[in-house]
């Protein structure tokens, strides 16, 4: 903490504006990491709630709220729509096609509203460290000529202020390297997440054409949530 103090006291205008960049990353990127993780979590206890009792119900209709607040309730209002929209009888070969298109519009929707954030992830975890080596570089640079203008310099002298300039260094990676972990645990769980949508969707159309909910299934395969918990577990333990 002394010599961030002391760093802050002597840098120049050019190493503040550099470290305030540093900062604003950081923030950026524990914003996302924090947004996304509660949204997720909020949606995955929302819709386990939801598929208990959208399968169960005779009338799939009371089910759905009229502004579901997770993915699985849009995709069911987004059929059930369609198939209220559509004038054909049940079973004609038109509302098999329109609850199909129906259903891949609110899939394509929901795959972009899962891509929120991962941008500001991936720019700040390729950007930050050369952020803060520019910081370290011109560091070096303005301690450098202080110590030139003031006389015969020394190894003493010489060691603090490069010492402290290579603090920027420390801290480009400091910001990067969370937000590349995140980038990485968020990208799976996108991947998860789809693959969960598809699933869903596949029973739903399967369900509004023939009237036949799904046999339940066990997945094997590492839920949304181990993975969407990673980057605050990991934060907590460092």
């Amino acid at each position: 903490m002394e010599i961030l103090i002391h760093y802050v006291d002597q840098a120049d205008r050019v190493s503040l504006i550099t470290a305030a960049i540093l900062l604003l990353m950081s923030f950026s990127t524990w914003s996302v990491m924090l947004f996304k993780y509660g949204q997720n979590r909020r949606q995955r206890v929302t819709e386990r709630h939801f598929l208990e009792q959208f399968w169960n119900r005779r009338d799939p209709d009371r089910a759905v709220d009229h502004d579901p607040q997770h993915a699985l309730g849009r995709l069911a209002a987004a059929g059930l729509d369609a198939t209220r929209y559509d004038s054909q009888p049940p079973g004609h070969g038109d509302l098999d096609g329109f609850v199909t298109r129906a259903l891949r519009q609110a899939l394509d929707v929901e795959s972009a509203a899962l891509e929120y954030g991962l941008t500001v992830l991936a720019t700040v975890g390729s950007t930050a460290p050369f952020v803060g080596l520019f910081g370290t570089v011109w560091s070096v640079h303005h301690a450098l000529l202080a110590l030139g203008s003031s006389g015969q310099p020394t190894i003493d002298k010489v060691a603090g202020p490069v010492g402290e300039a290579l603090v920027m260094t420390g801290a480009g990676l400091a910001v990067a390297i969370p937000a590349v972990i995140a980038y990485n645990l968020f990208t799976r769980a996108n991947r998860l997440r789809l693959l969960e949508l598809d699933g869903f969707a596949f029973n739903l159309h399967a369900f509004l054409l023939a009237g036949k909910p799904p046999k339940p299934r066990p997945n094997p395969n590492l839920s949304t949530d181990q993975v969407l918990t990673a980057p605050v577990a990991l934060a907590e333990n460092g």
